[in-house]
């Protein structure tokens, strides 16, 4: 094993004619020093990146919670409730989860008050769902109360920007009340926005389950997403 020398270290050995000896490098030591530089800057870029995706995700956060109390101020020319899962095993038993069911009871008050306004609810079929969410959208606004002429069906979104896309496709979307989830409010009305609709107003949908939480880390990973490529 080779070792580091000091200058008196040096002038000793050379006193003794070992000069070869005096110069000895330690050639362990400097690659050993080397390597702890690089673990030392590797920290430093990853605690930076670290910091960077924390910042970012607290500006996601940001940005939800500034939609979760929106409320419409004037009347829309179309509401747009948008789908969320539903659950049951047949025809038959098939209703809202409670997500969903928290985005109806949130529209109905307001139809009810404006019974001359189209109501069009999304939400196309999941592979573990029985029916469309459209579909059990329109059954539950007509048991409780909407009548038929009212409602119109788009049933085959899968994904948020696909809600407002097929809306579009079905009716016109000038000035639209969107009816949501507060967690999901603020990406809605960024992607209707996006999808050239003039007027957008929204009616948040207060999140009361035990999943509050994790719908609101979902969100920011799907706020991200949608940022950079739902366009």
């Amino acid at each position: 094993m080779f070792f580091a020398f000091s200058p008196l270290d040096c002038f000793k050995y050379a006193k003794k004619g070992s000069l070869r000896k005096a110069f000895r490098i330690d050639f362990h030591y400097i690659q050993s020093n080397r390597g702890c530089q690089k673990m030392k800057r590797l920290k430093r870029i990853i605690v930076f990146l670290l910091g960077i995706t924390i910042a970012y995700c607290i500006s996601l956060f940001l940005l939800i919670l500034s939609s979760t109390h929106d409320t419409p101020t004037t009347p829309p020319e179309t509401i747009l409730v948008l789908g969320a899962r539903v659950i049951g095993t047949t025809p038959q038993t098939a209703r809202p989860s409670t997500v969903l069911k928290e985005r109806l009871d949130a529209a109905l008050p307001y139809i009810k008050r404006h019974k001359t306004i189209p109501v069009v609810v999304s939400g196309g079929q999941g592979s573990d769902e029985i029916l469309s969410e459209a579909a059990v959208m329109k059954r539950y606004l007509l048991t409780h109360g909407v009548p038929e002429k009212q409602i119109i069906v788009e049933d085959r979104s899968t994904r948020t920007q696909e809600n407002i896309r097929n809306a579009q496709r079905i009716t016109p979307l000038k000035n639209v009340l969107i009816v949501t989830s507060d967690f999901h409010m603020y990406r809605a009305k960024l992607l209707a926005k996006r999808a050239g609709i003039p007027k957008i107003s929204g009616l948040a949908a207060p999140s009361t389950t035990a999943s509050k939480n994790k719908n609101f880390l979902r969100e920011i990973i799907a706020l991200g997403y949608g940022l950079l490529f739902d366009w």
